[in-house]
């Protein structure tokens, strides 16, 4: 009677070792690769199993079939994927569950992806991430052979451990998205979190104030009236959809050009750490400067900064805001010429000759 290929101890310790995963997603990789010496495998790939992308966790020894397979269009037309009802049931699904033997010697995807790599045999284990289905699959060489039912029953012993960690993966990603976006509440910075499909999986309170009927949310999707703009964030967007290093490289800022009000300048910034969550599929941050109105600093700061009277800071940090030089007059109290005097002082004071000038120049504290 031969014995199973799988390595019951080292499979034990892996087992132990998946929570690792859950706080630090870039542990991953390294698992897997332990995963298969445990189990005789080759390879191992996590796939969402409704919506398969390419920026997902896989050993080294798959990047090659991998790049194939979503290149050509494989993951669309994977002939395992008949299994997948099976592995949600909580089935470690092979190969043979999904195709006969015939089929597998002439089904193209075997022929031109799997066999020019040296694959043959597959097992998949079902789990769940809140209510998306994923499945860790495990691939062998005809050398390695295929998974016996010795093999699944031991490799059953995975999917309540892999859900438990995609659950607190999960909801430690949410914390730490939420985290990154309320910081930047504090500081009135409007900020988006997209996912690997361009969706806006979280947003701060800044970002609501902001949106009008020229840069809104539709569909969990960023829209601008720029129609300029729109087109290089859909090429952004697919930049980040289509590779999983998209966002490790700087973007230029693009510009979004407002009728009645002044551009908004996005720009993009990559998530890492516990934020970039394999199963939130978080993917990048989304700052938009200049969408709110920015507030106008303390005039106790105009005033030691300029060395300007209480009266005349007040009056400059009024004119910040946007109001003119009669109607900061009126919220003080105080005739025309009494603030065409103070204006007239803190010109003199900051060197400066114009409103505009004095404006910008006292934007610049905050």
């Amino acid at each position: 009677m031969t014995t199973s290929a799988i390595d019951h101890d080292k499979l034990s310790g892996i087992i132990g070792r998946l929570g690792e995963a859950a706080i630090d997603p870039a542990a991953w990789p390294a698992i897997m690769d332990d995963l298969c010496r445990a189990t005789g495998t080759t390879g191992a790939v996590l796939l969402q199993a409704d919506i398969r992308t390419p920026d997902v966790p896989s050993t080294v020894s798959m990047n090659e079939a991998l790049q194939r397979y979503f290149a050509q269009g494989w993951h669309l037309a994977d002939p395992r994927a008949r299994g997948v009802p099976r592995a949600m049931s909580g089935e470690v699904i092979t190969d043979e569950d999904c195709v006969t033997p015939d089929q597998m010697r002439i089904d193209p995807m075997y022929n031109e992806v799997l066999r020019p790599f040296g694959l043959q045999w597959f097992a998949g284990i079902g789990f769940w991430a809140g209510s998306a289905s994923w499945v860790l699959t495990l691939q062998r060489t005809s050398r390695e052979g295929a998974f016996d039912a010795r093999d699944t029953r031991i490799l059953a012993q995975l999917a309540p451990r892999l859900t438990e960690t995609a659950t607190l993966s999960t909801s430690i990603g949410r914390v730490a998205l939420a985290g990154m976006t309320d910081a930047l509440d504090r500081v009135r910075k409007p900020a988006l979190i997209i996912d690997r499909l361009g969706q806006v999986l979280s947003r701060n309170a800044a970002a609501d104030a902001g949106f009008d009927d020229e840069i809104k949310l539709r569909n969990r999707q960023l829209v601008v009236h720029d129609k300029q703009a729109m087109a290089r964030i859909d090429r952004l967007i697919d930049a980040i959809r289509f590779s999983s290093e998209s966002t490790a490289r700087p973007h230029e800022p693009v510009m979004i050009r407002r009728t009645a009000k002044p551009p908004v300048v996005l720009r993009v910034l990559p998530i890492d750490g516990a934020a970039r969550n394999v199963f939130l599929g978080a993917r990048a941050m989304l700052t938009l400067s200049n969408l709110i109105p920015r507030l106008p600093p303390e005039p106790g700061l105009i005033a030691q900064a300029f060395e300007l009277t209480r009266a005349e800071a007040r009056l400059v940090s009024l004119l910040v805001t946007g109001l003119s030089l009669d109607a900061a007059a009126g919220r003080l109290g105080i005739a025309r010429e009494t603030a065409r005097n103070h204006l007239k002082s803190a010109f003199s004071k900051t060197g400066t000759h114009r409103q505009a000038e004095l404006i910008s120049l006292i934007a610049h504290l905050t």
